[in-house]
């Protein structure tokens, strides 16, 4: 089968590997190179990267309609694009025999949109998964090839959940591939509420001890392969970031500490890290951190290097106040 590949980053190239290895890749269609300050050279793709080390034709317009001609003469059987970055109009989607493909890393039509991993997490889901949809004029609306699924567990972060997804969607691919070539493949329309998963930003990376901690937790683990949650401290050198890394939710049942103010310090264990009140009277493990510009640090030994310990509270700012 005649496939073009649309797609940019690095999630893109188990993807990109398995259609030049079992199928005939037309072209690989992807971002622009972004350039570079100083004088130096643009930076290609991780998918121009990998499509030139295979041997792939390659084409990067800034806008891909600008290619359309070229990619119509290849006579291609089928679209495929994952995490391309653009959104592609229909004479593009269209243009193959087949019409074209996406794999999308949610269960739609849930989390349509640029960050579904993230939200899925920042929501609290306990089940995410992969879904082979044909591109139509919506964003992320087409009926649906197939879907596979899996469970979230409660401390999985995105950057691991993303690269389970990657594996089940390369399966999934495979899998409608095979449905398309021996004309099993039924489309079916999206069902159920719909919602959606925007870009993620750095604002959105502030925490508030009030909050409660499943919530911060979910915000800490979903932000992992993005912008970073994180508080601001007062210190001797002004306001610093501090950005949480890892956190973990106490045990059911394993609980034995006074109630205080959020953000006061309930416990301090040298593996653990910290133990921090939240909204509710709720409570948190503060696993790992990392004080802008400087090294990740267990937070434990963060702790100490502050010379604070259970019954003090982080000096933390509001620098919105």
């Amino acid at each position: 089968m005649r496939i073009l590949f649309y797609g940019s980053p690095a999630q893109a190239l188990p993807f990109l590997r398995s259609l030049a290895r079992e199928e005939e890749c037309a072209a690989v269609v992807t971002r622009p190179d972004k350039p570079r300050s100083r004088g130096l050279s643009s930076f290609p793709t991780a998918v121009k990267r990998e499509a030139a080390s295979l041997g792939l034709k390659v084409l990067d317009p800034p806008n891909p309609m600008a290619a359309i001609e070229e990619l119509s003469a290849l006579k291609p059987d089928l679209g495929v694009a994952v995490a391309y970055g653009r959104l592609l109009r229909p004479e593009l989607f269209r243009l193959p025999r087949l019409g074209t493909l996406n794999v999308h890393f949610s269960l739609l039509p849930r989390y349509r949109g640029a960050a579904p991993v993230a939200w899925s997490l920042i929501n609290g889901e306990t089940r995410s998964g992969v879904t082979v949809f044909w591109i139509d004029e919506g964003l992320d609306t087409g009926p649906i090839l197939l879907t596979r699924e899996t469970a979230i567990s409660p401390d999985e972060d995105a950057t691991s959940l993303q690269n389970r997804l990657i594996d089940l969607g390369v399966g999934a691919l495979r899998e409608a591939l095979a449905l398309l070539k021996s004309g099993a493949a039924q489309p079916r329309p999206q069902v159920g509420p719909p919602c959606l998963a925007p870009p993620l930003t750095n604002s959105m990376g502030l925490v508030s001890f009030e909050k409660p901690a499943d919530a911060i937790h979910n915000l800490v683990r979903g932000l992992a392969g993005g912008p970073k949650a994180y508080v601001n401290l007062s210190s001797s050198e002004g306001p610093r970031r501090l950005i949480l890394l890892r956190t973990k939710l106490p045990e059911h049942g394993s609980l034995e500490a006074p109630s205080a103010a959020p953000g006061s310090i309930a416990r301090v264990d040298a593996e653990k890290g910290f133990l921090i009140e939240c909204g509710k009277s709720s409570f948190l493990w503060i696993v790992e951190v990392q004080m802008e510009g400087r090294r990740a640090l267990p937070a434990a030994s963060f702790l100490n290097g502050l010379r604070l310990g259970a019954g003090k509270t982080l000096p933390l700012i509001n620098l919105n106040a």
